[in-house]
């Protein structure tokens, strides 16, 4: 039996956007996205949705350590700002096609 891929989706935002997070814990907060998996639908919003990680010591680090870093957030809880009014706006597929 041959395992399904999931093909990559067009979405509403792309790295380097600006957007307000509208659900979830961060909700009202604003940041830039720092990458995007379309596979999953999921976009990492620069210092925010952190969660901590635990590192065991290795040789590269050999103290360990509690580190803060940014989760993933579905795509559906944030949406993209218009830089010069800073206005949430509603981009549609088509709309990122022609610009």
């Amino acid at each position: 039996m041959a395992i399904k891929k999931e093909l990559p989706v067009k979405l509403h935002v792309k790295s380097g956007d600006t957007v307000k997070v509208i659900a979830g814990d961060e909700r009202g907060k604003t940041g830039v996205i720092k990458s995007v998996n379309r596979v999953t639908q999921r976009v990492i919003v620069d210092g925010l949705n952190l969660v901590t990680k635990h590192n065991k010591p290795s040789a590269k680090s050999p103290q360990g350590g509690i580190t803060k870093m940014e989760a993933p957030m579905h795509v559906s809880n944030v949406q993209a700002v218009d830089p010069k009014t800073g206005e949430r706006v509603r981009k549609s597929v088509s709309a990122t096609k022609q610009a």
